[in-house]
């Protein structure tokens, strides 16, 4: 009894294509989820670079205002008026 038929043969070699394609359609599924994990990741890194952009943007205004605040005045600090340290005396 021989084993290599042209029967077993042709079933192998339709097992194979068959396998090769679920293969193929697992890669196909994959490469669409790994496109679409890298397209959601792309948009939270572009958000957390915005949030980091307003807030640097926000301290240098917040600056700006009271720089402007300080060089309005005389140099006295509202409400009390800037005094010179006290000599010590000798002994």
């Amino acid at each position: 009894m021989k084993i290599y038929t042209r029967r077993n043969a042709a079933v192998g070699y339709l097992a194979l294509k068959a396998m090769q394609r679920s293969i193929d359609r697992r890669r196909r599924r994959r490469s669409g989820l790994r496109t679409t994990a890298y397209i959601v990741l792309g948009l939270a890194s572009a958000g957390i670079l915005a949030a980091a952009l307003a807030v640097a943007l926000r301290r240098r205004q917040g600056d700006a205002v009271e720089d402007a605040a300080f060089d309005s005045g005389d140099g006295e600090i509202v409400g009390e008026y800037v005094t010179t340290p006290e000599p010590v005396p000798a002994t």
